[in-house]
């Protein structure tokens, strides 16, 4: 490939923030049921209560309730919204321009609470390309952010630059600017998705408040509907 002369910004980092307008109305009930289930779960487990807690990753199944099946829905078609609109430039023209078909196929979903200053420390999501997490429940914005200890930081989700692992103790400059901040917080709101590439560092601050934090994630993975996932010639050996 050859560049033509000029300013190139390469290899940017897609991310996706939608709102579900049923949330107000759901949430509530989902809370209630991930209760439910989280009592089951650990009863299975012999685990005491504790701060923080992680379901199974087979919510799919597991949950039929049509409200559920309704967020689900949104889920799909906000990482549709996001991989699309991070691709536009990557899939090849389909016929009017319209993006092509995908297969979406959820790897993984399951749900998550803290208290007590719990969090889930940095990390990354494996055998998927794209990940995501939606908030149901958390203390309202001034009432968190107004914690004596943590802040406007308290239960946000953080998201780490690709160039902070390689940077390490790098020199920093007015040169290379650019590459601030290292990380963006992302507050936690009800009905709020977030959409990001799976490699993408990340972490849930230290949360303490009156209301559990709670939220859903996922992992999946993106298909052409049609086969053939391989845009740029390559072959096995």
């Amino acid at each position: 490939m050859t560049l033509p002369a000029g300013f190139h910004s390469l290899w940017p980092t897609p991310l996706g923030v939608h709102r579900w307008a049923e949330a107000e109305a759901v949430n509530p009930l989902l809370v209630r049921v991930f209760q439910a289930l989280r009592a089951t779960q650990r009863h299975a487990r012999g685990e005491a209560e504790a701060p923080f807690f992680a379901s199974d990753d087979d919510l799919l199944r597991r949950v039929q309730l049509p409200e559920w099946q309704r967020l689900v829905q949104f889920i799909v078609h906000s990482l549709r919204d996001t991989v699309a609109a991070a691709n536009r430039h990557a899939w090849p023209a389909a016929e009017g321009g319209a993006a092509p078909g995908l297969q979406v196929a959820i790897e993984g979903l399951w749900f998550q609470t803290s208290r007590g200053g719990a969090f889930h420390d940095v990390h990354t999501h494996g055998n998927c390309s794209w990940s995501g997490v939606y908030c149901v429940q958390v203390d309202p914005p001034p009432q968190r952010s107004a914690h004596p200890t943590y802040g406007a930081g308290n239960g946000v989700t953080r998201f780490y630059g690709p160039p902070l692992a390689q940077q390490g103790g790098a020199h920093m400059d007015f040169g290379n600017a650019y590459l601030q901040p290292p990380h963006v917080d992302v507050a936690p709101v009800p009905g709020q998705l977030v959409v990001f590439p799976s490699w993408l560092l990340h972490q849930a601050l230290p949360y303490d408040g009156e209301l559990e934090r709670v939220i859903v994630s996922f992992n999946a993975s993106v298909h052409a509907a049609a086969g053939g996932d391989r845009l740029h010639g390559y072959s096995a050996a």
